[in-house]
Order: structure tokens, then C-alpha cells, then sequence
């Protein structure tokens, strides 16, 4: 196996693990809240009058699905093209730099 391909492979196994990562995060998410959501809608369920829950019912899942959100462009943002094009020229300045500073060192020009 090539150097390049291990780096390869490397990212690609990085990449599916942030991937896991994120759906077991969604998928412990969805079934935490779904299991609050349904005891707390049989709880008010019960009540004769008509109540609203107070805003504590909601942060958890709130602040949580915040995170969940982040948690899910931090893995597939990656993707946005703004951020793909921005990535691409960032790699190639600083290989261009490197090379750069190659040259400056060695004493070449091209």
C-alpha cells in the first residue's frame, strides 16, 4: 500500500467514524425526546383544563437539538460548496508557499 493511499484511507475511515458518530448523537436525540414528548403528553393528557407546559419542558431538547444541529454540519458541511471551493484554496496557497519556501531555501528559481 502506497504512502498516498494510507493517507487516503485514513481520511476515509476518520470520515466514516464523524459519520457514526453523528447518527448514533441523532438517533440517541430522537429517542429521548420522543420518550419525554409521550410521557408528557400523557401527563397533560389528564389535565381538565387547558394547559401550557412551562418552558422548562422544552429547554432540553432545545439546547440539545442545537447541538445536534452543529454536531450535523460540523460532519456534512463539509460538503457546501463555499466551504469545499474555500478548503481547495487554502491547500493549494499552502503548497504554493511551501514550494516557495523550497525554492527560497535551495537557491532555485522557476
Amino acid at each position: 500500500m502506497r504512502v498516498s493511499d494510507t493517507v487516503k484511507f485514513k481520511k476515509a475511515k476518520k470520515r466514516v467514524e464523524d459519520m457514526k458518530g453523528f447518527y448514533i448523537h441523532f438517533t440517541i436525540y430522537l429517542m429521548v425526546n420522543l420518550t419525554l414528548f409521550l410521557f408528557a403528553a400523557d401527563v397533560f393528557d389528564g389535565l381538565d383544563e387547558m394547559h401550557f407546559p412551562h418552558w422548562g419542558y422544552f429547554t432540553t431538547p432545545f439546547f440539545w437539538g442545537i447541538g445536534v444541529f452543529f454536531h450535523g454540519l460540523h460532519v456534512f458541511g463539509k460538503n457546501i460548496s463555499f466551504f469545499k471551493k474555500w478548503e481547495e484554496r487554502k491547500i493549494k496557497e499552502y503548497i504554493e508557499k511551501e514550494e516557495s519556501d523550497l525554492d527560497q531555501f535551495s537557491g532555485r528559481k522557476h
